[in-house]
């Protein structure tokens, strides 16, 4: 996935009201950006580290930039964590596309926000007259608080349990069901659900998993210019 436009870089003063950050572009500029990220936001959002925004032309819109990136480490070496949720369905239906993810390769065809389950879309339907149909939920992921160990979720989630639930009826259904755990950063080496912050999600996903529901967690390459998939990490603890 390319961003649109150039990101900007600057520094972070506050993280407020989920849904706002205050920042100081590199040019001098202060502004006020949208925070795409409802979550807990654990280890991204303390005040002084380097973020990258991007900016949108659109008169109607209230704040014209939006937060992407957070950019760890230092001159000499850094990496990016990407913390906007809006992204990863598109990231990975583009991979999938592209037919850089394995399990999910070999299908004729792929919507996208389809009703679903009790009120619910899916964010990916995968459908192929020999393989039949494919339910692919995307969550987003970027909590590392043990370096190489990326979890999730960041706080608790009834919806990430809701959607767990739906998958199994998907496979009682007779179809097949796939939780995909995109990370968007690129320091992870393994992946588990993060039991002490919400054991509940923990308990749903290892109930889904013995139901058959597929699940994989997927790194990210981030630059400011794009996020694409890397590679799917070899287990989930």
């Amino acid at each position: 996935m390319q961003f649109k436009t150039p990101l900007l870089r600057g520094r972070l003063v506050k993280r407020y009201k989920r849904f706002l950050a205050d920042v100081i572009l590199d040019d001098g500029r202060e502004i006020t950006a949208t925070c795409p990220n409802t979550g807990s936001m654990m280890g991204l959002s303390q005040p002084g580290l380097a973020v990258w925004l991007s900016e949108s032309a659109s008169p109607t819109r209230k704040y014209a930039h939006t937060w992407e990136l957070v950019e760890l480490g230092d001159g000499k070496s850094r990496s990016f964590v990407g913390i906007n949720t809006s992204h990863p369905n598109a990231i990975v239906s583009e991979a999938v596309t592209e037919g850089l993810i394995a399990p999910l390769s070999g299908y004729a065809s792929m919507r996208r926000e389809v009703k679903y389950g009790q009120s619910s879309r899916i964010d990916l339907l995968l459908e192929d007259p020999a393989k039949g149909l494919a339910y692919v939920e995307i969550k987003n992921v970027h909590l590392l608080r043990e370096a190489g160990l990326a979890e999730f979720p960041d706080s608790k989630t009834e919806r990430g349990v809701k959607h767990l639930a739906e998958l199994t009826e998907m496979i009682r259904a007779g179809h097949r069901a796939v939780m995909i755990y995109l990370i968007q950063r690129g320091d992870a080496a393994r992946f588990r659900p993060a039991r002490d912050i919400d054991p509940k999600y923990a308990d749903a996903l290892s109930a889904a998993r013995s139901a058959g529901v597929e699940a994989y967690a997927i790194t990210c390459r981030l630059t400011p210019e794009a996020i694409t998939v890397d590679r799917i990490l070899p287990a989930i603890e």
